[in-house]
């Protein structure tokens, strides 16, 4: 695991999109591992930034997002489809057909989940998977006590995870309990992750980095990942 600190988070955002960029320069149909969140919101500007104006081709990547609240819509103004279509999507020139989620509404979530993880190992697995981190030490929703063999499933939110996603609802509706998500031996199967953690997340990515590896801590587990970056934010 590497650890590389910057100053703040412009320069953590460039870090991300000059390795990421670079990547896809490197290999056209790239398998991209995407994570919603307020962290990596300024990586998907830059990148669209390096799309339109040095013409950074996004058009043979594929891309699979690591999870989505279970029981919202892809057009709710919350669900992280609509978050990745606002950010990213919808300024690059990424194919539709190109693009993988997880379906919030699907009525059978076991099988939806059994088909990501077919999806996956069609596409020849994740390139490069970029990751944030939870205050509690998850990684996707995989929260603590989830197992290191896990694989994409439904998962009952941490109340910790509701609490502080909350802030994003309105008041008078319902907050998602469940999610699907990528799990985390999917996650570490990936060739290379990035994960991105923002300056109000140094204080759990100081206990990953002290911590033994733990399932109490999810993230701990990328310490046995042979090729993880984090970029975390210090001022």
């Amino acid at each position: 695991m590497r650890i590389v600190k910057v100053k703040n988070y412009e320069q953590l955002s460039q870090m991300a999109t000059d390795i990421i960029a670079g990547r896809i320069r490197q290999k056209q149909d790239l398998v991209l591992g995407l994570s919603a969140g307020s962290t990596p919101i300024l990586t998907y500007q830059l990148l669209a930034q390096e799309h339109q104006q040095t013409g950074l081709d996004f058009s043979k990547t594929k891309t699979f997002n690591l999870d989505e609240y279970y029981g919202l819509s892809p057009t709710h103004s919350q669900s992280y489809r609509y978050f990745m279509e606002k950010h990213f999507f919808s300024k690059i020139n990424l194919k539709k057909e190109n693009i993988h989620f997880l379906n919030g509404l699907i009525k059978n979530p076991s099988k939806e989940c059994q088909k990501y993880e077919q999806e996956i190992k069609k596409a020849g697995g994740v390139d490069l998977q970029i990751l944030g981190i939870g205050h509690n030490g998850h990684i996707g929703f995989n929260e603590p006590g989830s197992s290191f063999n896990s694989k994409t499933r439904v998962v009952k939110l941490d109340r910790q995870t509701i609490i502080t996603n909350s802030r994003n609802f309105k008041a008078a509706e319902r907050i998602p309990q469940k999610a699907l998500t990528i799990g985390i031996q999917t996650i570490m199967s990936a060739k290379e992750i990035i994960l991105l953690a923002g300056k109000n997340k140094k204080r759990i990515i100081s206990k990953v980095l002290k911590s033994e590896i733990t399932s109490d801590i999810p993230a701990t587990v990328l310490k046995k990942h042979p090729n993880c970056t984090i970029i975390v934010e210090m001022n």
